[in-house]
């Protein structure tokens, strides 16, 4: 099993995510120590709804819910905010060497206007017959996928994870499902972020000499762009796929380099289908990024360096390079895990820089996202980024801080569509900030019930735009999601 959590001390492992509880010392993160007399609270507090274990296996299920309700004090039609999310999860092991899990969410939400805005604007693009242009319909929610309307101004949608994993060897781990990935130290990421919609992979790693680890990652990926001819009862989406190769090299016990690749290859257009290039399989760094043609092929190269200072101590950085297009993207941050002795105490301060047409291709149908989500930082590309966040927790209640900063420069939300015209740029600066306070009930189930309030400013493009939302709610809450843009 693995759990997804980027906050863990004194860790010095590569920082492709998810982990593996067996290769890092999770449970002690989780684990609650707390008496519990009765079976209800035996639950409630330190366990899964339900659990099975046998000689050769354990199995663990539980619900999952996002139940909240909020309001926008800046908003004039005064709409009353809401999210409805249920589902189900499952995970378990079978004998030494199988592990697997699976999720499901049904969700129903009306949103705030600048969430709401944006989700519209990265919706799936439909052919126009009378002149062939596209035009977008639905929307798309990071991380969570594709919409459909619900009371007017709401969004209804539905989405599952889920992955097996199998360890032949101490050394070598095979995985393949459809969760989501991460890579990096950071609250974002510049290579490899799970902003994106999840996606059918195969991922392979091996650990080989005392210090080497290799990655291996290939995934099929979908532009919401309709071809505009189908023998079907919709039309097909466009799909790419997506290589991943990160080589790890563990240069001391706290110093860690790994050197990226991720490149999106061309699988067609809207009247072709054909198979990818086969320079796809291969497991070599950079190959890809230079043999290839660029109207075949976008790729991103880039390093990622973390440093363990001490146990509580972390510092991480990332470079970001797209070699044909001269863009150029970079991250550098510092993390405290109860920093000064300090139990259950969290600090982290990062800052993010990505330019121009990092992520975009000349070929706009591999430009570098997934679903019309970046494949990277949820910005996507022209911006610089600060931000801080702080978290501290006793006896089971707890406070969550997070402060943004953005500046603009020539930006649009929608440079990674698969189209090639992009809309207008625009540049100004965004303030962002939230808190949260609430009781955590069990922390295998991120269980909790809350409270928080979120302020944004928005000056781009010249107008002026506020949002203060008070909320209130209840929550399991296992994966993330980025509304923080």
């Amino acid at each position: 099993m693995y759990h997804s959590t980027k906050k863990m001390e004194g860790y010095t492992g590569n920082s492709f995510f998810p982990a593996l509880e067996s290769q890092y010392d999770l449970h002690t993160k989780i684990q609650d120590t707390s008496k519990q007399y009765y079976l209800v609270t035996e639950h409630l507090f330190k366990k899964h709804f339900l659990e099975f274990k046998g000689k050769n296996y354990h199995l663990m299920i539980s619900p999952v819910f996002d139940f909240s309700l909020g309001k926008d004090f800046s908003d004039t039609a005064s709409r009353k905010l809401f999210q409805n999310t249920r589902g189900f999860h499952i995970e378990g092991d079978l004998f030494k060497n199988f592990s697997f899990s699976s999720s499901f969410y049904e969700n129903q939400s009306r949103n705030p206007m600048y969430q709401s805005s944006y989700f519209n604007a990265i919706g799936e693009s439909y052919v126009v017959t009378a002149d062939s242009s596209y035009q977008t319909q639905n929307a798309v929610v990071p991380g969570m996928g594709r919409t459909k309307p619900f009371k007017n101004d709401g969004y209804d949608y539905a989405f599952a994870m889920g992955d097996i994993i199998y360890i032949p060897f101490k050394v070598l781990t095979i995985s393949a499902g459809n969760t989501r990935k991460f890579i990096g130290d950071g609250y974002r990421s510049m290579l490899l972020s799970d902003n994106s919609f999840s996606a059918p992979n195969l991922q392979v790693n091996y650990r080989f000499l005392p210090r080497w680890e290799f990655v291996y990652l290939r995934s099929k990926l979908t532009n919401l762009l309709r071809r505009p001819a189908s023998t079907t009862v919709e039309a097909y989406y466009d799909p790419t796929v997506l290589a991943v190769n990160y080589l790890s090299f563990k240069a001391t016990k706290k110093l860690t380099i790994s050197l990226f690749e991720g490149t999106n290859y061309s699988k067609g257009d809207s009247i072709v289908s054909k198979k990818a290039s086969p320079w796809m399989y291969n497991p070599i760094p950079l190959v890809g990024a230079f043999v290839t043609n660029a109207s075949e092929a976008n790729s991103i190269i880039g390093l990622n360096v973390g440093y363990t200072v001490l146990p509580s101590m972390r510092l991480y950085g990332q470079i970001a390079l797209n070699s044909r297009h001269s863009g150029y993207g970079g991250q550098l941050g510092i993390r405290f895990m109860e920093p000064f002795k300090v139990n259950n105490l969290f600090l982290q301060v990062e800052g993010n820089y990505a330019s121009q047409n990092l992520y975009r291709s000349t070929n706009p149908r591999i430009s570098y996202s997934h679903f019309n989500l970046p494949l990277a930082h949820t910005k996507g590309e022209g911006f610089m980024e600060v931000l801080v966040r702080a978290n501290y927790e006793i006896k089971r209640v707890y406070v969550d801080i997070k402060a943004i900063f953005y500046q603009l420069n020539e930006y649009s939300n929608q440079t990674h569509l698969a189209l090639y015209d992009v809309g207008p740029r625009t540049s100004g600066t965004i303030l962002y900030g939230t808190m949260e306070a609430g009781y955590r009930f069990n922390k295998k189930m991120n269980f909790s019930v809350f409270v928080n309030y979120t302020f944004r400013s928005s000056t781009v493009g010249g107008a002026n735009q506020l949002t203060n939302v008070v909320g209130i709610g209840m929550k399991t809450n296992l994966i993330n999601s980025y509304t923080d843009f």
